[in-house]
């Protein structure tokens, strides 16, 4: 079997949080493993990635590893979007073999790989509420079997900690975009405050919802396969630039009126679909248009995101989410934030998408420092679609006032 799992130990050093608690301090909440090393399963469900990750923190050289992070994408058919009961029927069907292929890379030639566990991290929210049901019920049991305790895990910052942890970012502002959120986020006095968002349809609804309109399949993903129509666009055969509304209120964005703009110029004569040759100026391709939708919502963003740097006093752009893996997007931040003298702090699709272990890193330090927020008892552990980044005390960073405070 491939390795799901093929990054070094990270060093906890360059992420600055607050000193590691010795985990005799909570000793009623969880114990490390007979190794002395701390172990958490992470499982994630919120949309239509089903995800288990192992990862491990090693106190001898104060490192994190991911060991495992199977996953598997529930493919809508073409044309249409993933429906919340039939994404819980692919979870339920695929979450138990995901958990035994999980432990089994982890620890291969292993009759009881659980023994290394010292607690079960699963997605409380936000999301879609059958698929996040059908994994926390996974958890629960879990829990129960094994005996281990459960953290609940808020997907936002489970992408921020994540990325944190992958680029060793310490301070980043982070841009969060995905199929169902849109948001500017920078750390101040112990939470990610919210600096701009959507306030209508994330940027990832809106490429696929788009992606639907001009036939573009979902696999593996529609926001892929418009950014292989963009790519089409090179110096020797450059894409026709259609010019579609730009939608930036203060620190915020709208994407829900661009949306109907551009899918209303899809029903017009000069529209041509798939492949096919234009015959005249006016006219336009899918190509162009995916090209022409990525290149003015991403400007978008990195407007929002330009913002908030000069509002912090920050020099890093942490991009995370399943939108954030893009390559134009990165490369348009990348030259932003190079003119600021800056950082940009990017992933591939092994981390950027929904994976389990983002899961296992938010909880690995919601556990280590005993988060009260995170440490729930098993009639707390109902998943809830609606739940802030804001919402979560950051228990492991310094609860220090930025310029932003």
């Amino acid at each position: 079997m491939e390795s799901t799992a093929t990054d070094p130990p990270c060093p906890i050093e360059p992420l600055h949080n607050l000193p590691l608690p010795p985990p005799s301090h909570f000793s009623h909440l969880y114990k490390p493993n007979a190794d002395g090393k701390t172990v958490i399963l992470g499982i994630e469900g919120s949309a239509n990635k089903c995800g288990v990750g192992v990862l491990c923190y090693n106190p001898q050289n104060e490192t994190y590893q991911t060991l495992s992070n199977p996953r598997k994408t529930y493919v809508s058919p073409k044309g249409c979007g993933f429906l919340p009961k039939e994404t819980s029927w692919h979870h339920q069907a695929h979450v138990v073999a995901l958990i035994r292929a999980a432990l089994n890379e982890a620890y291969p030639n292993e009759s009881h790989p659980q023994r290394h566990l010292s607690a079960i991290a699963f997605t409380l929210g936000p999301g879609m509420g059958g698929p996040l049901k059908s994994c926390a019920m996974a958890a629960r049991s879990l829990s129960l079997l094994w005996k281990i305790p459960l953290i609940a895990v808020n997907h936002c910052i489970a992408h921020i900690e994540m990325g944190r942890v992958a680029t060793q970012a310490s301070d980043p502002v982070v841009l969060y975009v995905s199929g169902g959120n849109t948001q500017v986020i920078a750390y101040s006095d112990g939470r990610y405050r919210i600096f701009g968002e959507t306030i209508d349809i994330a940027v990832g609804n809106c490429l696929d919802r788009f992606a639907r309109v001009v036939g573009l399949s979902n696999d593996p993903s529609p926001g892929y396969n418009i950014e292989l129509e963009a790519r089409k666009h090179t110096k020797e055969t450059p894409l026709k630039f259609v010019e579609l509304p730009y939608v930036v209120k203060g620190m915020d964005v709208s994407f829900s009126g661009l949306l109907t703009f551009i899918e209303e110029l899809t029903r017009k004569n000069d529209f041509v679909k798939g492949n096919g040759e234009k015959r005249n100026e006016q006219q336009f391709t899918t190509a162009d248009l995916c090209y022409s939708l990525q290149e003015t919502i991403f400007a978008m963003l990195i407007e929002i995101t330009e913002r908030t740097m000069a509002h912090c006093g920050q020099n890093s752009v942490l991009i995370v989410g399943g939108v954030g893996c893009n390559k134009r997007l990165q490369n348009m931040m990348a030259d932003m934030v190079s003119d600021r003298g800056g950082t940009l702090c990017a992933m591939d699709h092994r981390y950027c998408i929904d994976n389990g272990a983002m899961i296992a890193q938010a909880g690995m330090f919601g556990l280590q420092f005993g988060s009260k927020d995170m440490l729930v008892k098993m009639e707390d552990t109902e998943c809830t679609q609606r739940f802030r980044t804001d919402q979560v005390e950051v228990v492991w960073r310094p609860k220090t006032r930025g310029k932003h405070a």
